[in-house]
């Protein structure tokens, strides 16, 4: 409890990356078909208690990942956060009292729902729909499941419908209806304007409904690895795709629409495990008032590139090539931005997965514009041959050969004139 307020009314939270949770392949990002492939999975379970470490529970943890000291410094990183935000909640009910703190923390909730209310007033009511699709491999066979979302516009309120998407799928794409909403809250929170503070207020006239077991609905024990990082993406581009018929001034065409996620791990000289993950950045989709950007995290990847001087230092990798693909932006009025393309060789054998998405269908440009071009995965191999490789993969790759990713580029906005 918080000075005098008796039972829990706050709670000090922090997300972090963890690059290896366990699971079937390094950087737990695996194509796997069933939630116990994908990591360790843990329960509500106090990590700390009265302040002091339980042991038990961290080495449960720790046993069960790949590159244990690099997860043991995350956590206690984590700790160090909530110590710090924990700290600063205490300060600020010392100095105004608990009575004024929880007043004004729902009077917040209530600015920003009200605000928010505001914004969707001024969206013209109407059904509006749109279907956009991911690509599912299985056995190196690509295959488009469609996303379909019907935006239900009424007065302050807005209803995202997913009806018409595909079921679950035997692979790690599926995502739990919690991904589904925090794909929708950010499109409109987009949409809606950064002068709203953060908070349940914003979400408050913000509902959504998907089938029961559907892709964006998925129950357990189905994957979620991809739904998480990719999927989440696909849906973001099928809101904003509805949203675009009612706002066509505010909506920009679709960015690249994948984190392009690539994890890598193995074996060090010393016999040392080593995992490795980053997101590739890639076009923005163009918008009404300008080109996109280029080389640019879109929406919800949350991180930014590793340097190439610490991933050398830190890896048995080498960049040989990282810079702009240049003419990727789809043409307009307004060009999507430019993705990127990053060059990996190999320095030992690698376990390599690749998990991304617009590979075969490039992200849409609207208003006229056109799409931008698809991204590529290219094996090359040590003898020079290249190798069209899915969105979607894990190979065991030898030493000396390498990994081309080249990330989409953005939709472009606008008959080009």
């Amino acid at each position: 409890p918080i000075s005098n307020i008796q039972s829990p009314s706050f709670f000090i939270a922090s997300r972090a990356h963890h690059a290896d949770v366990g699971g079937m392949a390094p950087g737990s990002l695996p194509l796997s078909t069933e939630i116990y492939q994908e990591g360790v999975i843990i329960p509500p379970v106090k990590l700390y208690a009265g302040g002091a470490l339980v042991e038990g529970v961290q080495r449960l943890i720790l046993r069960n990942v790949r590159t244990p000291e690099e997860r043991r410094g995350d956590l206690a990183a984590q700790r160090a956060a909530h110590a710090v935000g924990e700290r600063r909640l205490h300060e600020l009910v010392e100095r105004f009292g608990p009575e004024e703190v929880l007043a004004y923390a729902a009077h917040l909730q209530d600015y920003s729902e009200r605000l928010t209310r505001a914004a969707i007033r001024t969206w013209p009511d109407g059904a509006y729909t749109f279907r956009d699709v991911i690509e599912f491999v299985e056995n190196g066979k690509t295959t488009l499941v469609p996303i379909q979302v019907t935006a239900h516009i009424h007065g302050e309120e807005v209803t995202f419908d997913f009806a018409g998407t595909a079921p679950a799928i035997h692979g790690s794409l599926n995502a739990p209806i919690s991904v589904t909403q925090s794909a929708c809250y950010y499109v409109v929170r987009c949409l809606a304007g950064d002068a709203i503070p953060v908070n349940g207020g914003c979400f408050a006239p913000v509902h959504v409904t998907a089938p029961e077991g559907c892709l964006v609905h998925a129950q357990p024990p189905a994957a979620v690895a991809g739904g998480n990082v990719e999927t989440s993406q696909r849906i973001t581009d099928a809101v904003l795709g509805a949203l675009a018929q009612a706002l066509p001034d505010q909506v920009p065409a679709a960015g690249q629409g994948t984190m392009n996620n690539v994890t890598m791990g193995g074996l060090t000289g010393a016999g040392e495990p080593w995992a490795y993950y980053e997101t590739l950045g890639g076009g923005m989709g163009a918008h009404p008032a300008g080109d996109g950007l280029s080389g640019a995290h879109v929406h919800m990847s949350n991180t930014l590139n590793t340097p190439v001087e610490a991933l050398e230092m830190a890896y048995p990798l080498r960049l040989v090539r990282y810079g702009l693909r240049r003419g990727s932006g789809g043409t307009g009025r307004h060009r999507g931005g430019d993705g990127l393309v990053r060059e990996y060789e190999l320095l030992g054998d690698t376990t390599v997965t690749v998990l991304s998405e617009r590979r075969v269908v490039g992200p849409w440009g609207l208003a006229g514009g056109q799409n931008g071009a698809p991204g590529r995965n290219v094996l090359i191999h040590r003898d020079g041959r290249e190798e069209e490789l899915p969105s979607k993969f894990t190979r065991r790759l030898r030493a000396g050969e390498r990994l081309r990713i080249e990330t989409p580029g953005g939709g472009g906005w606008g008959t080009d004139e």
